[in-house]
């Protein structure tokens, strides 16, 4: 199998954690792309024709997208158990969750790499930091015993949005009013999985 991917991507990164935490790291070969929405890659654009990243291009040529789904069929091939059926909506919640962190994160990238200073939205770019925010908020509130129970996709997933954040938006600091989601983080980054799979530019 082949993964369309760029190493800056925190949902490819998060398809990359699976992978070592599942044992399938050599079952599938990194085609790493440069892409982004205003001039996406044609192995990008051949794979999903949404023109996003991760893609997952099987055995048959077939691709799988996006980051969920394939995350979920490569736990459903390994038997990772990382969607554990007993906690199962409550990991998905918290996957989605964090996704919505880095789909805000990401944005807020793209505004700042690919519009001119004169033409960027600061009050779009405010919302979009609005939106991590409230997220981060209730992980702090409402999270922390599912936080601190057995690992799953949700926590991977959660750990990677953190992590970007960490990448590309250090200086807004969301360590500030989150202390347990802090030291949490801190925890899940000592995983190898997460140390072989930090984002590079």
């Amino acid at each position: 199998m082949k993964l369309v991917s760029a190493s800056a991507s925190p949902f490819v990164r998060k398809v990359r954690v699976l992978l070592h935490e599942t044992g399938q790291t050599q079952d599938v070969e990194l085609l790493n792309v440069k892409t982004s929405p205003v001039a996406t890659a044609p192995d990008v654009r051949q794979a999903n024709p949404l023109g996003k990243i991760p893609a997952l291009i099987r055995e048959d040529g077939r691709a799988l997208f996006d980051s969920r789904v394939i995350c979920r069929y490569l736990d459903a091939r390994a038997g990772g158990g990382l969607y554990p059926e007993t906690r199962l909506w409550d990991v998905l919640t918290l996957e989605a969750i964090a996704d919505g962190i880095m789909d805000a994160a990401v944005l807020m990238t793209y505004e700042a790499r690919l519009r001119p200073p004169e033409r960027q939205d600061n009050d779009w770019i405010a919302a979009q930091w609005t939106k991590i925010t409230h997220a981060l908020d209730t992980f702090e509130a409402d999270w922390t015993a599912e936080l601190n129970g057995p690992r799953d996709m949700g926590h991977f997933a959660l750990g990677c949005a953190l992590g970007y954040l960490d990448f590309r938006h250090e200086a807004r600091g969301w360590r500030t009013g989150h202390p347990a989601l802090a030291d949490w983080f801190v925890t899940l980054s000592a995983y190898e999985s997460m140390q072989s799979t930090a984002p590079t530019d």
